[in-house]
């Protein structure tokens, strides 16, 4: 259904190409994906990062299985990373499935998503509104906008992109539905709406969505006195639509599922980092988030993938001034409702932030670039239309115009390439997270972390040390800390940072963490009933652990039961292939008289790296203990 709130555009050239309507479609939409493609390519040479990735993808077990069917059922059972969203796990299996733990594969996907997210929503704003150049305007700005990078190159936010291609879908199968209503085209829009419902629930306000779009682009709330351009210069009554209680009854079923997915999600994330703060701290926050959203939009820097909560050390000032603003602006846009690109495109920003604006606050996070995916579009429509508007009223020259927004463009685009260099590798980018940001004890956590992955572990204790100063309770730098002292040898004091790790966090994968390590240090201590309990306490919590099976194989062979340790070995490379676990089946196995099945596991540690050297001198050192 078009708008008829807006003529045609008119084409900026008389080419035969731009002439044809699905000529010049087509190639907007080809010039749409290749310059995402383009500007985003370096993305496909960045590593994992180490900051969920590692639950996400290279340390999760399920997902490494690849689409198995045990893979599946887990997926749609799991509430593991704090998120109930099977088709993102699904995405992720059939990734490993496909490419291994070879980033380049997801990096991959991440921005083909995101190219078909810009393609779809310019197709969507084409059909609905017939103004080609505003459309794909709108969906340029979404494509190369920088505060978009985060949701693109992070494996982890494939659950941002996807959802997106799901969402879009849906609006594109209820403009579908708005045509001709019917069961099936219906039932298009459910489905499509519980896909992306099950991929993340940022889109859990779909049906409010929907409610703006019947005012405007659709046309469908009442009936209204056209525009006298509209009609050849006189005033007419423009077709009856149907009643807003009626709009509103035809999306209960749709409001039903937003209730159903708001109730998991807060039921899946009981165990997430919540911060606990008085309601008039989070009412300040959001609206400092409001305007600072709006300020990345319109000059984006200092993009980071953390930005601390300010928590009690707020500007009340700048919280009320930040609220005045948003008052200010929503009476605006009420009070020139007539302008309806600008209302509906306020009410989105406004309306699709609620979930993420931090009212009830799960995370360390005051706000985070990937929850403006959606929310943006407004604004982008605001900006465009309004730019166009300008355009027709001043007279405004097609050249100067066209010279304008390629400029822009053109902008966006190097700021987008140069933000895209940050994520090329871990260290790079949390060090200028560090940069750009204060009191970010999560990017202390984080460059430590790609510190010791490196080997340099000393030069990582200064980070942790200060991660735990911001805050004395976080799991991660308590976490590494102990470890630290485990690997000097210090082991009372690795366990006693262990056994802090479940005071402040009750996130499965931090506890696992904790316990399976607490377990090497009492296997160092000789301690190993308490070694034991600790192993089958991570299994209670983690089935699917393979450094605990490995640990209970080691204690199985102390103890002279080859065949079980065999087993357990067997198990814990069957859940994560490493070197060490193929060194050590390979040992237990020829003690087993497999001599055969021995070198096949020595040659399986062989292919994993090029240099055993390691790993044997930490096998042996396990052996002896």
């Amino acid at each position: 259904m078009y708008s008829t709130e807006q003529k045609p555009d008119q084409p900026l050239t008389e080419s035969y190409l731009f002439r044809s309507p699905q000529k010049r479609r087509l190639i907007f939409c080809l010039l749409l994906a290749l310059a995402t493609i383009a500007v985003y390519n370096s993305v496909t040479r960045a590593p994992f990062l180490n900051f969920d990735d590692v639950a996400y993808v290279t340390d999760n077990p399920q997902v490494r299985a690849g689409l198995t069917w045990n893979t599946v059922a887990w997926a749609f059972r799991t509430s593991e990373a704090s998120n109930w969203h099977p088709i993102v796990w699904l995405s992720h299996a059939f990734d490993c499935q496909i490419f291994g733990l070879n980033p380049a594969g997801p990096h991959t996907v991440n921005v083909l998503l995101h190219a078909a997210n810009a393609v779809l929503l310019f197709l969507l704003l084409e059909s609905a509104t017939a103004l080609a150049w505003r459309s794909l305007a709108v969906a340029a700005l979404f494509a190369l906008h920088p505060i978009n990078v985060e949701s693109v190159a992070w494996v982890s936010e494939r659950k941002t992109v996807l959802s997106m291609l799901f969402f879009l879908l849906a609006l594109a199968a209820y403009g579908w539905y708005t045509r001709r209503p019917g069961v099936g085209r219906y039932l298009a829009v459910t489905v499509a709406y519980a896909l992306g419902l099950m991929s993340k629930a940022q889109v859990i306000t779909f049906p409010f969505a929907l409610l703006l779009l019947d005012y405007w682009p659709l046309g469908r709330i009442e009936q209204r006195l056209a525009r006298p351009e509209e009609v050849g210069g006189e005033p007419a009554v423009a077709a009856a639509g149907p009643s807003f209680w009626k709009l509103i009854w035809e999306k209960v079923p749709w409001f039903a599922m937003s209730a159903v997915s708001a109730v998991i999600t807060m039921k899946v994330q009981t165990d997430a980092t919540q911060v606990k703060l008085p309601l008039w701290i989070h009412l300040g926050n959001a609206a400092l988030a409001y305007v600072r959203y709006l300020g990345k939009a319109f000059w984006p820097v200092n993009l980071a993938p953390v930005y601390p909560h300010p928590e009690l050390s707020i500007s009340i000032s700048a919280a009320a001034l930040s609220a005045f603003a948003i008052i200010a602006v929503t009476a605006l846009a009420v009070i020139f409702r007539q302008r309806r690109p600008f209302l509906v495109g306020w009410f989105w920003f406004l309306g699709t932030l609620v979930p993420m604006i931090g009212l009830v606050q799960v995370g360390v996070q005051a706000m985070a670039d990937r929850y403006a995916y959606i929310p943006l579009l407004g604004i982008f429509v605001i900006v465009c239309w309004g730019a166009a508007d300008l355009i027709k009223r001043w007279h405004v020259a097609t050249a100067v115009a066209t010279a304008g927004a390629a400029a822009i463009l053109l902008t966006l685009g190097i700021a987008l390439y140069r933000q895209v260099s940050f994520w090329s590798d871990n260290l790079t980018l949390w060090a200028h997270t560090l940069q750009i940001t204060e009191g970010n004890y999560t990017a202390e956590d984080n460059i430590a972390t790609a510190l010791i992955a490196q080997g340099r572990v000393e030069e990582a204790l200064p980070h942790l040390l200060r991660a735990r100063g911001l805050r004395p309770n976080d799991p991660a730098a308590t976490l590494n800390i102990a470890a630290y002292e485990q690997v000097h040898g210090n082991y009372q004091a690795a366990l006693e940072g262990y056994a802090r790790v479940p005071q402040f966090t009750k996130v499965p994968y931090w506890v696992a963490m904790a316990r399976v390590n607490s377990g090497y240090a009492h296997y160092s201590l000789k301690q190993y009933d308490n070694a034991k309990q600790d192993f089958e306490a991570t299994l209670n919590e983690q089935p699917a652990n393979s450094p605990a099976y490995r640990g209970l194989g080691l204690l199985a062979q102390r103890a002279g039961d080859i065949m079980q340790a065999t087993k357990d070995y067997e198990r814990s490379v069957e859940l994560q292939p490493t070197p060490l676990g193929y060194l050590l089946l390979a040992q237990a196995l020829e003690i087993g008289g497999q001599a055969e099945a021995a070198r096949a596991a020595q040659s399986r540690a062989g292919s994993i790296t090029g240099d055993l050297n390691d790993d044997i001198a930490t096998m042996r050192q396990l052996l002896v203990n």
